[in-house]
This record gives structure tokens, sequence and C-alpha cells, in this order.
């Protein structure tokens, strides 16, 4: 199977905050491959990781930061290959900041014009994920199938909850 999605994390600590995305992943069965890279304290080994992983063929590119979150924009901005930000917001005194993630939620979604990130809520690795998913099922037949079925249980369990007692 070959890789699909890379995520990318500025910090050991924004493990956390993907996690729930990177389960998803494994519930689709779809390869990945994650990178803790600093846009600000390893500019050259970004650059060279973001043109090994466009060599790989990866279709998707998932990318959290916090604070000023320049991770994503920095990667949207040496390749075309679609990436998904996630606006980080830590609750630990030392790692997050008093904006609560609106700070990185700004910085991620005003990119300058011509540099596009498609952006998802603070900490919102999971529709992170699922977004990168709907995106690999307009090329990949199984994930398609996959996804419909996804769909649908959420939906089954959704009607199974309602109460008709009005």
């Amino acid at each position: 199977m070959n890789t699909k999605i890379a995520i990318f994390i500025g910090s050991i600590s924004d493990k956390s905050i993907i996690k729930k995305g990177v389960d998803l992943l494994k519930e689709f069965n779809i390869s990945y491959k994650s990178y803790i890279i600093s846009a600000h304290r390893l500019p050259d080994i970004l650059s060279n990781t973001i043109k090994k992983v466009e060599y790989e063929g990866i279709d998707v590119i998932i990318s959290g930061a916090g604070l000023s979150a320049h991770l994503p924009g920095i990667i949207a901005s040496k390749t075309i290959i679609p990436v998904i930000g996630i606006p980080f917001y830590s609750c630990k005194k030392e790692e997050g900041s008093s904006l609560g993630g609106l700070d990185a939620l700004f910085s991620i979604i005003q990119m300058p014009k011509d540099v596009p990130i498609a952006t998802v809520g603070i900490n919102n690795s999971y529709n992170a994920v699922l977004l990168a998913i709907h995106i690999l099922a307009m090329k990949y037949e199984n994930i398609k199938t996959s996804l419909l079925e996804f769909r649908m249980k959420k939906k089954e369990k959704l009607l199974s909850k309602i109460e008709y007692n009005l």
C-alpha cells in the first residue's frame, strides 16, 4: 500500500493533538508518514522533506501548528500538494498562548493570496483527516467505498437515537 498522506507537526508536544486524526487514518487503513520538523528551527530540513514527499507521490499534506502557526503556510508555499492546516492550542501554560489558539487559527486562515490552505477548527485533527479522506476518495475507489460506508454507519447511529414519542 503506497503512502497517501504526510503529517507535519512542529513539536513533539503536538503529538497528543494529532492523535484523533491518526486514529481515524488507522480506522480507514490509510497509510501515512509523519514528521516533527520546526519551520523556524529547521527550515532546510523542512524544504528537503517537502521535496521528498512530493517525489514519493503523497496526495495530501496535513500540518498543524500553534502560536504563529507558520508550518502549514511554509509547506503550502513550497508545494502544490493540497495542505490542510490545523491550528493548535495547548492548555499547558509553558506551551500555549493566552489567545486560546485564535492566534494559530488566524495565522493559518489569513494566508496571502495564491498560497491556499484548507483550515479546520482549533485542535481538530479528526476533521483534518476526514477532509483528507474526502480528497483521496475522489481518486481512490476503495477509499470512496470506505467513506460511504463510514458515513452510512454514522447516519444509522444518529437515527437509532431519535425518539419518536412526540
